[in-house]
């Protein structure tokens, strides 16, 4: 297998925690928006974590495009 070739496979598997961060992250809002949804009095109180983990998460999908993109041209 030529250098190239490996190196846009190991890019590809990379990008795969960019969907990973997407489910992530579309999980995170649709279980604050059930709960908001539940206990409108609550909802308040958990903003700032829910602004926490959509932080991290999305934290998470931009170092696996740094990786990716560092397979690549690198």
């Amino acid at each position: 297998m030529e250098a190239e070739a490996a190196k846009a496979i190991g890019a590809g598997i990379a990008c795969l925690g960019m969907g990973g961060a997407a489910i992530g992250l579309g999980n995170i809002f649709a279980n604050y928006l059930a709960g908001a949804l539940r206990n409108p009095s609550a909802a308040d109180g958990q903003f700032g974590r829910l602004i926490l983990g959509f932080a991290v998460t999305e934290a998470l999908g931009i170092f696996s495009l740094l990786v990716a993109l560092l397979l690549l041209f690198v």
